[in-house]
C-alpha cells in the first residue's frame, strides 16, 4: 500500500524547503543577491570575522557547497566588488578571498533579511529550537 505524501517526512522537506526558499529569494531579490551568493558572501565574511581569510575550498567547505559552483559564485561576487582574490603569501598557487568594505556591509545587511524571513517563516512553530534540534543531527549526518 502506498504511503500518503503528506505522511512522508521527505516529501513534506521538500514542499517545505521550496516554499522557505521562495521566501529567502523574494527577501533577497531588492539586495541583488540570489540565495548561493547570500550564502557564499555571508560564509566569506563570517570566516573573515573569525580568522585568516579562507581559501575557495575552505569557503565552500563551510558552506556546504560544490567546489567548482563556489568558484563560480565567486567570481560573481569579485565582479560585484564585494570580496577580493587575494594570492598567499605562503602559496602563491592559493587565493585568499576578503570581502570588501561595501561586501561586508552587505553581507551584515542581507544577514539581517534573512533572519528576519527566517523569523517570519517558522513563527507558527511552537516551539523553533526543537526544529533546530531535530535538524542538527540530519544537517550532521
Amino acid at each position: 500500500m502506498a504511503l500518503d505524501p503528506n505522511d512522508s517526512p521527505g516529501f513534506l522537506l521538500w514542499h517545505v524547503t521550496l516554499r522557505w526558499q521562495r521566501e529567502i529569494t523574494a527577501a533577497l531579490a531588492p539586495l541583488d543577491l540570489t540565495h548561493v551568493q547570500f550564502v557564499l558572501l555571508a560564509t566569506t565574511w563570517w570566516l573573515n570575522a573569525h580568522g585568516e581569510p579562507p581559501n575557495q575550498l575552505g569557503v565552500a567547505t563551510q558552506a556546504g557547497t560544490d567546489v567548482k559552483m563556489t568558484s563560480q559564485v565567486l567570481r560573481k561576487l569579485e565582479a560585484k566588488a564585494l570580496i577580493q582574490r587575494e594570492v598567499d603569501a605562503a602559496d602563491t598557487r592559493v587565493k585568499r578571498l576578503r570581502v570588501t568594505e561595501r561586501g561586508a556591509e552587505l553581507a551584515q545587511e542581507a544577514i539581517a533579511v534573512v533572519e528576519a524571513t527566517d523569523a517570519a517563516f517558522f513563527r507558527s512553530l511552537p516551539d523553533p529550537g526543537a526544529l533546530l534540534a531535530m535538524l542538527r543531527p540530519l544537517a550532521d549526518g
